[in-house]
């Protein structure tokens, strides 16, 4: 489970603090914890916050760009007993040499970028050859449900659309749980403004793709939460991907619930993003 902000810092009601306090609670329930950085550092506020975060070592930490991976390759040059921090997926690996020369800095985990093929992830981390970090073969992660982040600005685009300054954006986007919909001159929903991040309208769906995961050496998926019926969509993909579900019947399921959005899949198959793909 991934914790902190990966959008504006000045949304947030959480410190550092506070988010390091609900770590504790939900290892204490037995869960695993990472503690996110942010896709784009812009004040010396946030780049403290990113210190402290990469000086800490109770929870392991996502590189969410290169700032963070440097502010944690040195920590872990210092420690290198400390624990294994996640390649984000933003820091843009492309590539089997990429990955291999910044998984030596202290990486235990991968998150592919959005928009890698499914077959090329398996060439570039394969179950039987995968690159190797201080502790061991790193394991490989995917977005597996949600919008997409497909760009970050310096500029708040939800304040500019309610013509406010980012500095005095009086928290808009708390308006707009699913961010703010663009459509096309046709009116079809594109994308979604939701503070800095661009993200697609549709959302990215990988529920009936569980076997061709696990082909490709894939361990985990993320699920980025939605404000409808997420609840069913997390017992769906655990049905689907740990308890024997099958495929299709799980993504019937999924294109019931009332979500915002429709489902897509293209970029897992070297497709336009925008394309639903079934397995």
């Amino acid at each position: 489970m991934e914790l902190g902000d990966v959008d504006c810092s000045k949304s947030n009601d959480f410190g550092l603090d506070d988010w390091l306090a609900l770590a504790r609670d939900l290892r204490d329930a037995g869960k695993t914890v990472v503690l996110a950085t942010q896709p784009l550092v812009m004040s010396e506020a946030e780049l403290r916050t990113l210190r402290r975060i990469g000086d800490q070592d109770e929870f392991a930490v996502e590189a969410g760009d290169a700032g963070a991976l440097r502010v944690l390759a040195r920590a872990h040059a210092a420690r290198p007993q400390r624990r294994p921090f996640t390649l984000g997926p933003h820091v843009n690996i492309y590539n089997r040499s990429a990955l291999a020369e910044f998984a030596p800095l202290g990486a235990g985990r991968w998150v592919a970028p959005l928009e890698l093929a499914i077959d090329a992830i398996a060439r570039i981390n394969p179950p039987a050859d995968r690159v190797c970090g201080p502790a061991g073969p790193l394991v490989t992660e995917v977005f597996g449900f949600g919008r997409m982040p497909l760009a970050f600005s310096a500029r708040c685009f939800t304040a500019r659309h309610h013509r406010l300054s980012k500095d005095a954006c009086e928290f808009r986007c708390r308006d707009d749980a699913d961010g703010l919909l663009l459509r096309t001159g046709d009116h079809q929903p594109f994308l979604v403004l939701n503070g800095i991040q661009t993200q697609s309208a549709a959302l990215h769906c990988l529920i009936d793709q569980a076997d061709t995961l696990r082909a490709a050496g894939v361990a985990s998926v993320r699920l980025s939460p939605c404000s409808r019926n997420f609840v069913r969509v997390l017992r769906l993909f655990d049905a689907a991907y740990n308890h024997g579900m099958p495929a299709g019947a799980a993504r019937s399921e999924l294109d019931g619930l009332d979500l915002p959005g429709t489902l897509v899949g293209g970029f897992a198959y070297r497709r336009p993003g925008m394309e639903a793909i079934a397995a």
